[in-house]
């Protein structure tokens, strides 16, 4: 990361705790997996939903966070490290992006569509969850140095 982008990123008073959006990421990917397995756009609209609450306000308001803050937090032994919320923001953005291409196509039919959308978002939610590689947050940071 250069200076200027860890610059930027210190600057900014919005801290997460960075262990809450890779659980979400392991609910994200449970929902998106069996939004595909059942061909839901019931689930993937539910999906919609958090991903535009983080979008809009932010991942520390999503149902996701609010488990992860009342349930799981208070049982880790030690606190986890701060992260600065737009890059996790700007992934739920994305997501969100990828879930209304999803509903898209399964509301006018293209099953197809449906399907491609929602396993882009379910790769990326996986990679977050599996591995701690938020990929809308490396694609935050890439864009932000290009600025």
């Amino acid at each position: 990361m250069s200076q200027i982008t860890k610059q930027r990123i210190e600057n900014n008073s919005v801290t997460i705790d960075a262990r809450g959006p890779r659980f979400s990421a392991g609910i994200t990917v449970v929902v998106l997996a069996a939004a595909i397995a059942t061909h839901s756009a019931w689930l993937l609209a539910l999906q919609a939903i958090v991903f535009a609450i983080g979008a809009f306000r932010g991942p520390q308001f999503t149902p996701y966070a609010a488990i992860f803050r009342i349930l799981v937090r208070p049982r880790l032994k030690k606190s986890g490290t701060a992260e600065d919320v737009r890059p996790p923001q700007f992934a739920q953005s994305v997501g969100l992006v990828f879930a209304l291409v999803a509903l898209a196509g399964s509301l006018t039919g293209f099953s197809v569509i449906f399907t491609v959308a929602t396993g882009a978002a379910l790769a990326a939610a996986f990679l977050n969850a599996a591995f701690d590689y938020c990929l809308g947050c490396e694609i935050y940071l890439l864009l932000l140095r290009l600025r």
